[in-house]
C-alpha cells in the first residue's frame, strides 16, 4: 500500500501562495490567471535542470509550457524525477523526434469530415470544442493541436459540429474533448450539452477532461446544476500517479458524483511515473475511495519528443497481471493501444488461456494454477446423475 493512501493524508493547502486569500485560491478563474507558464516563473519556486531549462525554451514551438499553482503545489522542488514534475514541466528529449513518431499518431486527421469532429468508430464521434487546457501534459497526444504552438490554427466550429451530427442518426454517443471542454465556461456548456440533448438520435453523452485533476475548483456547483439539467452526462478524468488524488480532487469529483455524473478514469503509461504495479496499485484504490472507476489504461501514443515517456507494452501487461487477483475487478482498467495510424483501441490483456482443445480450454488463474473448462455442453441425451434424496426438516 502506497504509504499516504489513508484519506487523512492527502495532500491539501496553498503551498506556496499560503499568502493568497482563500476565496482567490479556491476561484478558478485566479488559478488559470496565475498559471505558471515561463522558465523564469519555474526558476522562482524551484530549480531547474539544464534538461528542463532547454525543454521549456522549446515549448514555445512543441507545446506551451502551463501550470495552474494548484497542481504545481504537487510537484517536489527537490526532485527532478518527482512523478509530477515530468509531467507538466518540459524536458529537452521534447525536441527529438524518433523515427516511429507521428504528428497526429492515433489518425483522427483522416477521419474528420468536418474541422471538429473525428468520426472513426460507427456509432460515436469525438466533438473537438476547443484547443485550450488548463495545463499541458507534455505527453499530449494532440500536442499538434492544443495550445496552437505549432501553428496548428484550430478553431472549432460549435454549429458545423451541431450540424453534422444532427444529419447522422446512427451517432448515439458524443464525446466532447479538445483541449478541455471544461475551460468552457457555464454559459457555453449550458448551450452545447442543451444542443447535443435535443438530437433525438443521441443516447450518450461524456465529457473528457483533466480539469478537475488540474483545477478542482472549476467544479463549481453552478457547474453541477449544468450537468444536472442535461445529465446524464458522463465524465472521463484523468489521473496518472496517487499524488494526483488529493483532498480537494476527492471533493470535485464528491460534487460530480452527486450531480448524477457517472466518472471513468484514464490513464497513460508513463515511465518513472506510474509504470510501477505498487504504485498504479494505490493510485486506482484512491480514485475507487473518490467514486471513479479506473477505466483505461493507455500505452503510451506515438506523438513526436516521446521517447522518453514510452515503456516495453509487456511493462502494461506486467501491471494488469499484478492487479488480477490481488484488488477488486472494479479496480483493474482495461489495457490498450490506440493502434497507430487510426486502428482504434486495442485491448492488451495477460493470456490467461494455455491451450483451446476440441474438448476443453486449458486456464491459468492469477496464482498460476490450472484450471479446465469443457469447451461445449454435454448433449442433451447423455447419461444424468440421480440427485441423492434430500431429507427436509418439519416445521
Amino acid at each position: 500500500m502506497y504509504p499516504n493512501d489513508r484519506r487523512e493524508n492527502w495532500f491539501r493547502g496553498q503551498g506556496h501562495w499560503a499568502d493568497v486569500p482563500e476565496e482567490k485560491w479556491k476561484s478558478w478563474r485566479w488559478q488559470l490567471q496565475n498559471r505558471i507558464t515561463t522558465a523564469d516563473e519555474l526558476e522562482h519556486y524551484l530549480e531547474l535542470t539544464p534538461d528542463e531549462r532547454m525543454g521549456a525554451r522549446f515549448s514555445a514551438y512543441k507545446l506551451s509550457l502551463a501550470i495552474t499553482p494548484y497542481f504545481f503545489n504537487l510537484i517536489d522542488p527537490k526532485d527532478p524525477e518527482c512523478p509530477i514534475r515530468k509531467q507538466v514541466i518540459p524536458r529537452g528529449a521534447e525536441s527529438r523526434t524518433a523515427p516511429e513518431e507521428l504528428l497526429d499518431p492515433v489518425g483522427e486527421e483522416s477521419t474528420m469530415p468536418v474541422d471538429t469532429v473525428v468520426h472513426r468508430y460507427p456509432d460515436r464521434v469525438l466533438f473537438l470544442v476547443t484547443d485550450r487546457c488548463a495545463a499541458y501534459c507534455r505527453y499530449c497526444t494532440r500536442s499538434r493541436l492544443v495550445s496552437n504552438a505549432q501553428d496548428y490554427n484550430f478553431h472549432p466550429n460549435f454549429e458545423e459540429g451541431l450540424r453534422y451530427i444532427e444529419e447522422h442518426p446512427e451517432i448515439r454517443d458524443v464525446l466532447l474533448s479538445g483541449g478541455d471542454p471544461l475551460l468552457l465556461n457555464d454559459v457555453k456548456l449550458d448551450y452545447l450539452l442543451g444542443r447535443l440533448r435535443a438530437i433525438p438520435h443521441l443516447e450518450f453523452i461524456r465529457i473528457g477532461s483533466r480539469i478537475p485533476v488540474f483545477l478542482p475548483q472549476r467544479i463549481t456547483e453552478k457547474f453541477c446544476g449544468v450537468l444536472r439539467k442535461h445529465g446524464p452526462i458522463w465524465m472521463s478524468i484523468h489521473a496518472n500517479h496517487p499524488k494526483e488524488c488529493t483532498q480537494e480532487l476527492y471533493e470535485a469529483t464528491e460534487r460530480l458524483a452527486l450531480a448524477g455524473t457517472p466518472i471513468g478514469n484514464q490513464s497513460v503509461l508513463l515511465k518513472g511515473v506510474n509504470d510501477d504495479p505498487e504504485v498504479y496499485r494505490s493510485l486506482i484504490h484512491r480514485l475507487l475511495m473518490m467514486r471513479v472507476r479506473p477505466y483505461y489504461l493507455y500505452q503510451c501514443d506515438l506523438i513526436t519528443g516521446s521517447a522518453h515517456f514510452r515503456t516495453g507494452v509487456e511493462k502494461g501487461v506486467e501491471i494488469i497481471r499484478a492487479l488480477r487477483g490481488n484488488t477488486s475487478g472494479y479496480a483493474i482498467p482495461q489495457f490498450v493501444i490506440d493502434g497507430p495510424g487510426g486502428g482504434g483501441k486495442i485491448p492488451i490483456n495477460p493470456d490467461y488461456v494455455r491451450e483451446v482443445t476440441d474438448e476443453e480450454v486449458v486456464l491459468t488463474n492469477y496464482e498460476g494454477r490450472e484450471f479446465r473448462y469443457p469447451r461445449y455442453p454435454s448433449p442433451e441425451n447423455a447419461a444424468v446423475e440421480e440427485p441423492a434424496p434430500v431429507e427436509y426438516l418439519a416445521d
